[in-house]
């Protein structure tokens, strides 16, 4: 074996993982869906709704890096660990909320514990298994995302109905006392036997700055007009902080950030991929409850099986991409699969102006299709450009591309679809989605283009 980590070991290293991707799939999936129900029960806006996704996506996106880069000098484990127990306690806030500003609040708690998670799972599964089997390992992991992803509509939607909104928060403790208790037992303790080089704590801060600063002018910037003095000057603050961490990070013995990853093209070329797919997917995750819940009349129960279609179809395909990628390459299946996420994104739009759910939901199978074929192989080549004692940061990168994608999908699809819902007029709120939709789709085609940068 290529591998030091004994296979029994792997396997309970995998459950662990997969029980964390598992929770912080659903919870993030039951949120999502339940957002027209939360506009309501707390008497706010959509812009103001939007937040609740928002604020978490943005805490996550400017502490992954840091987190992966703690977990190569203290031990993936104990940021795993850390960030299960902060996980857990920040739901439990979130259920006690009684304003969507205290939601939006503790929203933020919750998501300093899901960065632990995001920033080392992936760097736990490269670790213990070799490469020959890399693929498989996060291809199952991915299941695990969307089998979270498969329940967590339609778990919301029952909750919220039958126990109340604050119950999509209350269901998250129980499951993460479970994967607490594994992850202690069950991952190995990593924590590298020298002594850890410093943790860059000026480059650190800075890039969370400046990075959050850099969210939330693309995140507001529709709201606030793009040629605002407000709007310019976040982006003008956003950009002199991440130019003084760059040069940070170039001067330092001990970088937050290896800069030199990236001169590797593979993982440039996965890493836009990774953020090019998100925006696609959370311009969906955004607009589809809107049109399912005000355009069409359903309730929250109803919505949320249909919009079971996406991630089962996910949950089937990702394993079997991950896989066939251990066996023929990446690079091929990645541009099938974002080929087929654009497709799929056109065909939403079709089906958001047609009456039948059966259509809606067949197009929803078919943009699922497309994820899990690219994400299994994505990941695989990006962890597999890496070297070991960087798993660590190339995971926090992974993430971080991630959770930016998904900020700008929000971003993106919330400024198209509020746009034409503020024009009004006869079917505003399907124009708007279908826009946001046809889009997307042409950034999964430009995304056909960054995937075919890969090992072949």
């Amino acid at each position: 074996m290529d591998n030091s980590t004994p296979q029994q070991h792997r396997y309970w290293a995998l459950t662990t993982v997969g029980l964390g991707t598992f929770m912080s799939a659903l919870d993030g999936s039951i949120v999502n869906t339940v957002l027209p129900l939360l506009r309501e029960e707390l008497n706010t806006t959509v812009a103001g709704i939007e937040w609740v996704t928002t604020v978490y996506l943005l805490v996550v996106s400017g502490l992954l890096l840091g987190f992966g880069r703690a977990g190569d000098l203290y031990g993936q484990k104990r940021v795993y660990l850390s960030g299960f127990i902060l996980f857990a306690i920040g739901s439990a806030l979130c259920g006690l909320a009684n304003s969507v500003h205290s939601l939006i609040t503790l929203r933020g708690v919750q998501a300093v514990g899901a960065a632990m998670l995001f920033s080392s799972s992936p760097a736990i599964l490269t670790k213990a298994f070799p490469a020959s089997e890399r693929g498989r390992a996060l291809g199952a992991q991915a299941t695990m995302t969307y089998l979270g992803l498969t329940v967590g509509p339609a778990l919301g939607g029952w909750l919220a109905h039958v126990l109340g909104w604050r119950w999509i928060f209350y269901i998250n403790i129980p499951v993460g006392l479970v994967a607490i208790l594994l992850a202690w037992r069950t991952i190995t303790d990593d924590r590298p036997r020298a002594k850890p080089e410093p943790f860059d704590i000026s480059g650190a801060i800075i890039f969370l700055a400046g990075f959050v600063a850099l969210l939330i002018a693309l995140n507001q910037g529709h709201a606030w007009g793009w040629h605002s003095a407000l709007t310019l000057t976040v982006f003008g603050v956003a950009t002199a902080l991440l130019v003084a961490f760059v040069q940070i990070e170039r001067r330092s013995r001990s970088p937050m950030l290896d800069l030199s990853l990236f001169r590797n093209p593979i993982f440039s070329s996965t890493t836009l991929s990774a953020f090019l797919n998100y925006i696609c997917v959370y311009s969906v995750v955004f607009v589809i409850p809107f049109l399912l819940v005000q355009g069409r009349g359903l309730d929250t129960r109803q919505a949320g099986l249909i919009l079971t279609a996406q991630p089962l179809v996910m949950a089937i395909t990702a394993p079997i991409s991950g896989e066939l990628s251990d066996r023929i390459g990446t690079r091929g299946l990645a541009m099938l699969g974002m080929a087929l996420l654009s497709i799929g994104l056109i065909y939403l739009g079709v089906a958001a102006a047609n009456d039948s759910l059966r259509t809606m939901v067949a197009a929803l199978a078919v943009f699922g299709l497309g994820i899990g074929i690219f994400v299994s192989p994505n990941n695989s080549a990006l962890m597999g450009a890496a070297p070991r004692e960087r798993q660590g940061i190339a995971a926090g990168v992974l993430a971080t591309a991630r959770n930016v994608g998904m900020v700008c999908g929000v971003g993106i699809s919330g400024a198209i679809f509020t746009t034409y819902l503020e024009a009004g007029g006869t079917n505003a709120l399907t124009r708007g989605t279908q826009m946001s939709l046809y889009v997307g789709a042409a950034i999964a085609f430009v995304g056909i283009f960054t995937s075919a940068v890969r090992d072949r």
